[in-house]
């Protein structure tokens, strides 16, 4: 288990999002981004919701990780079936996501999530990290069909760099 190289990705996402933010004037907040419906705001917010989005799953995979491999493999499936309407909520999410947590609130937001991320890592037994659970591959590139609750905690910042290539800022980090 390489606990530092997550730290130290947190931490480089979180250095990274805020030269972004910093330097990202209002009319670079309402470009469109490169590849995606979103405008730049839009997407910066999808980035964030990544690493807030492995919050809710890190208990997740604790509990599949207990019980027999059909169980998550199953939910993967039901998950997989259900790639249009989280599309559509995916797509939404960020729109509405970058009004509540705007440019203003957006970098505090980072910072609470990933200080929480530091903390439930350090916490986490390396049993624990060893665990798995099946995923919905279609909805996201990132997603394999099972991942270690270590490999979770790597996902948001593959996200966060993927899309940060997408982002139309005149000054990107």
């Amino acid at each position: 288990m390489d606990r530092e190289l997550i730290h130290a990705e947190l931490r480089w996402a979180s250095a990274t999002f805020h030269q972004l933010l910093d330097s990202a004037t209002a009319e670079d907040l309402r470009r469109r981004s490169d590849g995606t419906r979103w405008t730049n705001e839009q997407l910066l917010y999808h980035m964030l919701f990544g690493y807030m989005v492995v919050r809710a799953l890190l208990p997740m995979v604790r509990l599949f990780g207990r019980l027999p491999p059909g169980a998550s493999g199953a939910w993967a499936r039901l998950l997989n079936a259900a790639t249009r309407p989280f599309d559509v909520i995916n797509y939404l999410g960020a729109v509405g996501g970058a009004r509540v947590y705007n440019r203003r609130r957006m970098g505090a937001k980072l910072d609470r999530t990933l200080a929480a991320l530091h903390r439930r890592l350090e916490a986490e037994p390396d049993a624990v990290l060893a665990r798995t659970m099946g995923f919905p591959t279609r909805w996201d590139p990132f997603f394999r069909d099972v991942m270690t609750l270590e490999e979770v905690y790597l996902y948001p910042t593959q996200h966060f760099d993927f899309h940060r290539a997408q982002l139309t800022l005149a000054a990107k980090a």
